[in-house]
């Protein structure tokens, strides 16, 4: 009978569940927060169930000899060192999507009491004052809001907006023209998204490419008076920047969820008249809270009677039997779609995934999924395999796969083709003997390249002198070349290379590159 441990509160209706589908249970609450007890507990448990208190570490996962599934009730596992649980075989899983509503909702109650001033109001009153000259506030109905993120959270926002009979845009790169008309929602830009909107609320992962998405020079771009609201993550808004805006009256008013730091015991917003802060309640209603407990036992116990796999962060849904055979191709396939969504800036509007060869007889979904979860993870940050198809429908993208029997030059061949409001951009990759992923063709251009964890990707004319200049800039710099692989359409025409070197290219070596006579584009890429 497996053994399922739960080391945090969840409710009585979810050790339940357990019980009922035949697993052994102990629960004990409160154990999460002394490592030492659970370090010495864990031992022939199959299953944890934890919420955020219990961290689970390298230490603890040691003395996990059995552990199968580590089970989080909610959608953050930045409590679980997830490399090591990897590492371990252990499958760690997560519930995405069972505090959308429950935030979406908290978004929507915050710009409601940042228009009409409800929390000063509230404590100016029990005071004893009576203010009505005071609190001037603003009618929703009419304004529009800007929704920056139109997934799952940002699409219920989106929803109840309209019900208010707000006028409602949206900015999302991932957003589909298609989905956007069935979200009712104009898409746009979003410099323009800055300009016209009176209310903006932030509902997107925090990642490289959105930390700080709202800093001084988006505020500047703002309509004067317009009001922030932040349910989603810390740092997507440069504090200290707002609350110079607040000051000059750029910004009439911000509500925040979240913030750079957290718990947060001083923070730049704080005490400013217009402010409203809550400490992290986006996902605190009963609930929600019974929803992912409810949801993380069902998950666990699918796997360990019947070895399903839901909502995985680090494993895709495959079997034992299969693991050792798609390993290499799955690492492939993610591979080639970072390598996709590395160079993708604009909204995806299809995707398309080719199998020949050999790979073709394999599971194909889950190739798919670690191709999306590349493609998406650059920008959207926390995609899982699992999760990758969810939020690709979500954001209206038309996923095709193919599979031919034959591969023509090689024994397996997976292409990945992204599809853009203004390209169609394609990847082909294989896997040799040797077990290591490699690309074999850009755009028609071939070339034998591995992936390395640090790379130049450059689109160059094929003119003498090209490869000199660029040796010299990184030599220049100290920065030392691993490998130099190049491709042609034909001589004297357009060009690739892609270069890995040894640590990260600063971003004043990376400005003097594309400065070079024959460079048309030059990006870093990691993987």
């Amino acid at each position: 009978m497996p053994r399922v441990l739960i080391s945090d509160a969840l409710s009585p209706a979810a050790v339940q569940i357990f019980k009922d589908r035949g697993i052994d249970v102990t629960f004990e609450p409160g154990l999460g927060k002394d490592k030492d007890k659970l370090a010495a507990t864990i031992d022939g448990y199959d299953g944890l169930a934890i919420r955020s208190a219990t961290k689970v570490t390298p230490k603890i996962l040691e003395q996990a000899k059995g552990l199968k599934v580590i089970g989080r009730a909610g959608i953050g596992v930045d409590n679980v060192d997830i490399p090591a649980a990897t590492s371990k075989g252990i499958i760690v899983m997560n519930t995405p999507f069972g505090n959308s509503i429950t935030t979406a909702e908290h978004a929507i109650t915050l710009m409601l009491a940042l228009a009409r001033q409800i929390p000063q109001a509230d404590a100016s009153t029990q005071a004893g004052k009576w203010e009505k000259n005071r609190f001037m506030g603003v009618e929703i109905t009419g304004k529009t809001l800007g929704v920056i993120g139109a997934g799952n959270i940002g699409s219920i926002v989106i929803n109840r907006a309209q019900g208010l009979h707000m006028k409602v845009i949206a900015y999302d790169p991932y957003l589909s023209a298609d989905r956007a008309i069935n979200l009712g929602v104009e898409k746009v830009e979003l410099d323009d998204l800055l300009r016209r909107a009176d209310f903006i609320t932030l509902h997107t992962p925090l990642t490289d490419k959105t930390r700080n998405i709202i800093d001084a020079a988006a505020i500047a771009k703002m309509k004067k008076g317009a009001r922030i609201v932040n349910c989603a993550r810390g740092g997507l808004v440069d504090e200290a920047a707002l609350r110079a805006a607040l000051e000059s009256g750029q910004v009439a008013g911000a509500a925040f969820d979240v913030f750079s730091v957290e718990p947060a015991a001083e923070n730049p917003l704080f005490g400013h008249p217009n402010v409203i802060c809550t400490p992290h309640l986006g996902a605190a209603t009963t609930e929600a809270q019974e929803n992912v407990a409810l949801q993380v036992a069902e998950q666990m116990a699918d796997y360990l009677l019947h070895g399903a796999i839901s909502n995985a962060v680090n494993f895709p849904s495959i079997t034992a039997e299969e693991a050792p055979k798609l390993r290499p191709f799955i690492e492939l396939a993610e591979k080639l779609g970072s390598f996709a969504g590395q160079l993708t800036e604009t909204g995806i509007t299809k995707v398309q995934i080719t199998y020949e060869g050999g790979v073709s007889q394999m599971k194909i979904k889950a190739l798919t999924s670690a191709a999306l979860a590349g493609l998406l993870r650059p920008m959207l940050g926390a995609v899982n395999v699992v999760s990758a198809p969810v939020i690709a429908r979500e954001r209206g993208m038309v996923i095709e796969e193919t599979t031919r029997e034959a591969a023509g030059d090689y024994e397996s061949l997976i292409t990945v083709t992204v599809v853009t409001e203004r390209q169609t951009r394609w990847v082909s990759g294989t896997v040799f003997a040797d077990g290591r992923p490699r690309i074999v063709n850009i755009k028609g251009i071939r070339m034998d390249a591995e992936f390395g964890p640090s790379m130049i990707y450059i689109t160059n004319l094929d003119k003498p002198g090209f490869i000199g200049k660029f040796s010299s800039t990184l030599g220049d710099a100290g920065i030392n070349i691993a490998t130099f692989h190049v491709g042609r359409e034909a001589p004297g025409g357009s060009a690739i290379a892609l270069i890995e070197i040894d640590g990260d290219l600063p971003a004043a070596v990376l400005e003097q590159v594309r400065k070079l006579p024959q460079v048309q584009r030059a990006r870093p890429l990691h993987f």
